[in-house]
């Protein structure tokens, strides 16, 4: 059984359609890369499956459910977890505050289960045992970046959509960030990633699907990707070219 599938799913904002019937599938245990240009639908597209934007039509099915009408809340309960771009940390909140907001449902639904839930995250992330009182917004973007996706796998998911990871990061930081999220992904997360850097993105997803005026145009194993693909869809010019084409190249490599 898949993780997630999107059958034909349209949504956006008033009077403007933003997705146009996007069709994918994500399957147990992948990370799986949604890549597009300014304006694709990419973070739209995230935001339909966590619940936030509502789907005008089409089906959302998570781990074999039909979820298309039912609220974010309900999602995040039934093991759905978000990394919002831009990180959207509670600045003048500590570390733990930040990770208890994000515990909610958890607190809510199973109070017993937050010490032990506390203490993984800290053991994943000890940067953020370490800075536990500090206030979010002192922190560098690295480390805001981790309370970020700390504050999504406190509720133990099974699927996290993580949008735009890397956006600010110097390429140091962004190493840091994908050793992260290959741990996350050991643990047995599933994932969603959006990302604009299509070759952060390309080093760390399983499947790779191209975005293109709110409709997939191109799904495939990161293996069987090829140059000429991503730059007939995503528009990659000769700058961009030969990072994408080493991530491509390291990608199957492995």
């Amino acid at each position: 059984m898949s993780m997630l599938e999107l059958h034909d799913v349209t949504a956006g904002f008033g009077a403007v359609t933003v997705l146009h019937g996007v069709t994918m599938t994500v399957e147990p245990g992948e990370i799986a890369g949604v890549f597009g240009l300014n304006g694709a639908g990419k973070s739209v597209t995230l935001k339909t499956v966590a619940g936030l934007v509502p789907a005008r039509s089409g089906q959302i099915v998570f781990d074999g459910v039909d979820v298309t009408r039912l609220d974010a809340e309900t999602r995040v309960e039934m093991g759905l977890g978000h990394v919002p771009q831009g990180r959207q940390v509670f600045a003048n909140l500590t570390v733990e505050e930040n990770l208890r907001l994000g515990a909610y449902t958890l607190r809510r639904k199973q109070r017993s289960r937050y010490a032990a839930a506390l203490d993984g995250v800290y053991d994943r992330f000890p940067v953020l045992r370490e800075r536990r009182a500090q206030r979010a917004g002192t922190m560098s973007g690295g480390q805001q970046a981790s309370l970020s996706v700390a504050r999504a796998l406190i509720n133990e998911p099974r699927l996290v959509l993580v949008d735009e990871p890397s956006a600010g990061l110097s390429p140091k930081l962004q190493g840091d960030l994908r050793d992260i999220l290959r741990v996350v992904k050991d643990s047995g997360v599933t994932m969603v990633l959006v990302e604009q850097n299509v070759a952060f993105g390309l080093s760390l997803v399983d499947s790779a699907h191209l975005l293109q005026t709110g409709t997939v145009v191109h799904s495939a194993p990161v293996g069987e990707l090829d140059e000429e693909t991503l730059a007939t869809h995503l528009g990659i010019g000769r700058v961009l070219a030969g990072a994408t084409g080493s991530a491509l190249t390291a990608r199957k490599a492995r």
